[in-house]
């Protein structure tokens, strides 16, 4: 590599190919959210432009000093993109250098996207989860819902998911696919009440909808239970969100922003965010009867802690294109 003379790009495939694990994602995601948590990482609101109803085109800058870790993640998120045989969420990130801002690599960000918000639910859960919790619902099997389980499953000894999908083959396939990689017994269901009432830790994966269409009604919720909404809060009822004890995210002054343009206009006050757990400032679970939620809206925090590990090892590996500036 020759700084300021030519950059690494990667595909999504190469990407993959680096072969990061969940485990380590996890690991450098805790490390960034407790640096967030200290005040010593530097990350403004995401913003945005929108040419489509409930579609989003976001632009996430951060700055990690601890792991000189410095760039922007450049996201879209298209709802209708199915109906056209294309991904949901689709992007680019650019790596910079720490002291001269020069750009070191680009790559794509589907990969990265995917893991790292599975990831952000595996710590929220390890601070407000039940540690012996065993059981998981999803509701969403798509990319979200695979990569979810796979974190969670990383974190805790899972053995058994539920999957609810609105598309009933989508659950089928999820549960065949992520049965046998996870080596756990997933099921699939035909009402999501079952993906909620039987389960110590519930995901929701769906599309991010302005106006929730609230599948998930009061009194599912289990008691002891953990949630993971990473559709923001487009799958709950308002009164089933209500019953919770403590109602979490991983960005305050971003939830606000999103409350001020549409979103999250019936939810419970805030108790804490991902930072304030992960230090310790505030408690995350103290019973066992306790019903927790963590909203993450994924943040630039959690992309740019985890492209250096991606850029490192993709050079370990002669792996990419180099291309001239």
């Amino acid at each position: 590599m020759h700084l300021g003379k030519e950059l690494l790009y990667l595909t999504r495939a190469e990407v993959e190919a680096v072969g990061l694990t969940m485990s380590e994602i996890i690991a450098v995601l805790e490390s960034a959210f407790r640096e967030r948590g200290e005040g010593r990482a530097e990350m403004p609101a995401k913003t945005g432009v929108h040419t489509q109803p409930d579609a989003f085109i976001h632009a996430m800058p951060a700055s990690i000093p601890a792991q000189r870790a410095v760039g922007i993640k450049w996201v879209a998120g298209y709802p209708a993109n199915s109906k056209r045989g294309l991904p949901y969420i689709t992007g680019l990130l650019i790596l910079n250098d720490y002291e001269t801002g020069l750009p070191l690599a680009v790559m794509d960000c589907t990969w990265i996207t995917a893991k790292r918000t599975g990831a952000a639910t595996a710590i929220s859960a390890k601070y407000l989860a039940r540690p012996e919790s065993e059981t998981v619902g999803i509701l969403g099997c798509g990319v979200q819902g695979r990569s979810n389980l796979e974190a969670v499953k990383a974190a805790f000894s899972i053995k058994k998911a539920f999957a609810y999908d609105t598309h009933p083959s989508r659950s089928v396939n999820f549960a065949r696919e992520m049965g046998q990689q996870l080596e756990i017994e997933v099921i699939p269901v035909d009402d999501p009440r079952q993906a909620v009432v039987d389960s110590d830790i519930v995901v929701t994966g769906g599309p991010i909808l302005r106006k929730p269409h609230a599948t998930i009604q009061p009194g599912w919720f289990a008691e002891g239970a953990f949630a993971s909404l990473v559709d923001f809060d487009s799958y709950w009822h308002p009164e089933a969100l209500h019953q919770v004890d403590k109602f979490c995210t991983d960005d305050i002054a971003q939830l606000e922003h999103y409350r001020h343009i549409g979103y999250f206009q019936d939810i419970p006050p805030v108790y804490a965010d991902l930072g304030e757990l992960v230090t310790g400032r505030k408690p995350g679970r103290q019973s066992p009867k306790e019903r927790t939620i963590a909203c993450n809206l994924g943040l630039a925090l959690d992309d740019i802690a985890v492209a250096p590990l991606i850029s490192a090892r993709a050079i370990e590996k002669g792996i990419g294109k180099w291309l001239p500036l």
